[in-house]
């Protein structure tokens, strides 16, 4: 437990210092601050941008300011880095106190409990059945997870915002965005990492908050008499319980959906030629990656608190986390987990279509923030 501790506690201090930098820079410019370089880094920027249409190779990606003891950070720079830090602390606060949000808004939404109203029958519905507000848990449950989606794209929303208009109004960002061929070994880093998420989301596991869906019903043929099994008319039954189970991706890492943002977020950032905004926002989302996912391991190693869809941390789910591990492929190098069964569990046709559509994401997705790049937004 001591080393979840202190391992959280340094990502903390990496998140931190990176707003230290922020509030750095931004006193350079607010109070004046020396620098080394003999002119002003406005002056040097606004050389550098007319020097722009000089330059013979499109695929530049360097800095060419001038080297100083203090840096211009544009108001730009500074939005992506306040929202994306807003999403990450945000997301890892909530998740942090989910168990105390969910009572206190259940007890909110108090008076829509026991109204009747349903879900179509074609949908499976969970432990409590079809009812949407059966309890006032579940009303608590489903208002946070609400609530928690609506201030995670609010915040991140606005940080890419902030991202598009500093490409936008930076006249010299597409001729620092690389070639194809200069940067084809980070699209197929960041093509895997989105094939292994995509494949995670059929791959059982706790925390994640995809449901396991199969076909079956049990002795009464409702599906009912399991917890956490449902069935629904159709035949098609709910079964968290299996995800209580380490299988295929969960045998590498338990957070198979998760952590392939770290690989994605620092190639995303590559290919957009690495400069400052491009870590602010993908690098931000890398270190959120590593310290959300450390601190849903603290809370159930704590028995605080509840992940994913499982929201009581019984000895089921600590057996879970005693058989698999944090790190990619720590627990089949120490032998809790068994090299065989990881390769024949893991679904290798999702694997490679979902690299395959990986791919097909990152190209459109690198593309259309090439498109701001080049074209001012009014």
């Amino acid at each position: 437990m001591a080393r979840f501790f202190k391992a959280f506690q340094q990502l903390l201090v990496v998140m931190i210092l990176v707003n230290v930098g922020i509030l750095h820079r931004q006193c350079c410019v607010v109070f004046g601050f020396p620098s080394s370089a003999s002119s002003s880094f406005a002056h040097s920027r606004s050389t550098t941008q007319s020097t722009a249409s000089s330059w013979s190779n499109p695929a530049y990606t360097k800095r060419s300011y001038p080297r100083q003891t203090c840096y211009y950070y544009s108001s730009h720079e500074t939005e992506i880095a306040a929202y994306t830090f807003a999403f990450a602390s945000s997301h890892i606060g909530m998740s942090a106190i989910r168990r105390d949000l969910i009572d206190r808004i259940g007890k909110f939404a108090q008076g829509w409990v026991g109204t009747g109203t349903k879900l179509p029958d074609f949908w499976p519905g969970d432990e409590a059945g079809q009812e949407i507000f059966p309890t006032q848990e579940i009303a608590g449950r489903q208002l946070y997870r609400i609530l928690y989606t609506t201030v995670s794209f609010t915040t991140l929303g606005m940080g890419f915002a902030a991202y598009l208009h500093s490409l936008s109004d930076d006249i010299i960002a597409a001729a620092m965005i690389p070639t194809f061929d200069k940067v084809a070994v980070y699209y197929a880093v960041a093509s895997l990492s989105g094939g292994i998420s995509i494949a995670s989301l059929i791959n059982p596991s706790p925390l994640s908050l995809v449901p396991v869906y199969e076909q079956g019903s049990d002795s009464n043929g409702n599906g009912n008499d399991a917890i956490g099994v449902t069935t629904n008319n159709n035949g098609i039954r709910r079964n968290d319980s299996k995800k209580l189970q380490a299988y295929g991706l969960t045998r590498i890492t338990r957070h198979p959906l998760i952590l392939p943002v770290v690989p994605w977020g620092l190639t995303t950032a590559m290919i957009m030629g690495g400069q400052l905004r491009d870590f602010l926002l993908f690098g931000i989302l890398s270190v959120y990656a590593i310290a959300g996912c450390a601190a849903q391991d603290l809370r159930v190693t704590k028995e605080e608190g509840s992940v994913g869809t499982v929201f009581d941390p019984d000895e089921s789910l600590q057996g879970f986390f005693r058989e698999t591990s944090f790190w990619p492929f720590q627990a089949i190098l120490d032998s809790r987990q068994s090299r065989e069964e990881t390769a024949k569990e893991i679904n290798w046709i999702a694997l490679v279509a979902g690299t395959g559509i990986g791919f097909k994401i990152e190209e459109a997705f690198v593309s259309f923030l090439q498109s701001f790049a080049e074209i001012p937004i009014s």
